[in-house]
C-alpha cells in the first residue's frame, strides 16, 4: 500500500510503500510518548526504506534520544518547522522505515486487535483503552510489525 504523509505546516511531504499499514501498535515509552503521542502513546508503522519519497527534505531534523546515558542510533525525524514527528529510521534495519501514523495522510485500514507496549513506562494519567482481542506487554511484544501482519493474514494490501 502506498502511504502518503505530511508535516502539519506542509513544508515536508513523503511517500512510502508499506505491506504492513495497520495502525495496531501503541508504543507508551517515555520516548515515543514525548516526541509523538499526545495521547499518551504513538503509533509506528513499517514501510520499505528504499521506496521513501521526500518532498522538503531540507525542512526535516533529526532527534537521537539518549538511552541509559549513549545516543540511540534510531533517528526520529520531524518537520523544523512545524515540530510534526514524521518517521523513525534506524541504520540497525535499514530496509525499514517507521512513519508515525499521526503523519499519514492516506486513508489506513482498521486494525482487528491493538498491541499496547511499553505498558510499564506509561504515566498514571494516562488510560489504557483496550478492547477485550488486545495484547498488552510491559516491555516489546512477541513478534514484529510484519509478524503481526502475517499471523491475522493482513500483508500485501
Amino acid at each position: 500500500m502506498l502511504l502518503e504523509g505530511s508535516c502539519h505546516c506542509g513544508a515536508v511531504r513523503f511517500r512510502v510503500m508499506s505491506s504492513h499499514p495497520y495502525p495496531f501498535n501503541r508504543c507508551y515509552c517515555s520516548i515515543c510518548r514525548k516526541t509523538a503521542g499526545g495521547g499518551g502513546y504513538a503509533i509506528n508503522l513499517s514501510g520499505e526504506a528504499d521506496t521513501l519519497v521526500i518532498h522538503g527534505a531540507e525542512h526535516t531534523s533529526i532527534y537521537q534520544a539518549e538511552i541509559d546515558g549513549r545516543k540511540s542510533p534510531g533517528e526520529r525525524h520531524f518537520c523544523a518547522r512545524c515540530a510534526s514527528a514524521l518517521w523513525v529510521f534506524d541504520p540497525r534495519w535499514p530496509e525499514l522505515v517507521h512513519p508515525f501514523a499521526s503523519a499519514i495522510d492516506s486513508e489506513l485500514p482498521r486494525p482487528p486487535e491493538r498491541v499496547h507496549l511499553m505498558l510499564e513506562n506509561k504515566p498514571d494519567w494516562v488510560e489504557v483503552e483496550s478492547r477485550q482481542q488486545d495484547r498488552c506487554f510491559a516491555g516489546y511484544p512477541d513478534e514484529s510489525i510484519a509478524e503481526w501482519h502475517a499471523r491475522l493474514g493482513l500483508e500485501e494490501l
